[in-house]
């Protein structure tokens, strides 16, 4: 399966390792062109000016947009950030939109937070994902639940 992992870019290394272990098993993964370049440089996902130079010049936004619609699935990894469980960010959640509008398989590593404790889980659980819950293998080894949050 072709699969493309989204999520923030605070979890970059973690998309290097999701990769790994998902190609060990066949798949073929792609994470964000730029993941190398935040994991060099933290402070580009943390200053916002920085942040937004760059991505106008890469078009990093258009360019994982273009990966969603080449692959079958995508890989949330929402790891807990800014205190958070199953945290979905601005830019996830709006790649998680456009994989539900062209019909693609969600995944989620984890459980999202129950949608009066965070608004944005509401429209997450409105597109059905298939939650892990944080066991990759699930994915890797095709032994696939679907889920209901």
């Amino acid at each position: 399966m072709k699969i493309t992992i989204c999520g923030s870019m605070a979890f970059a290394n973690k998309m290097v390792e999701a990769k790994t272990v998902l190609e060990e098993s066949g798949h073929q993964v792609f994470i964000p062109s730029d993941t190398d370049k935040h994991i060099k440089d933290p402070i580009l996902r943390d200053d916002l000016e920085l942040n937004y130079k760059h991505s106008l010049e890469t078009d990093i936004m258009r360019e994982h947009m273009n990966l969603i619609s080449n692959s079958d699935a995508i890989l949330v990894l929402n790891y807990p950030k800014n205190g958070i469980d199953g945290y979905v960010g601005t830019c996830t959640l709006i790649e998680t939109s456009i994989a539900y509008y062209l019909n693609k398989k969600i995944f989620l590593l984890h459980p999202t937070p129950k949608p009066s404790e965070a608004r944005w889980a509401h429209e997450v659980r409105i597109m059905k994902p298939i939650v892990l819950d944080g066991d990759l293998s699930k994915l890797a080894n095709g032994i696939i639940v679907e889920d209901q949050l």
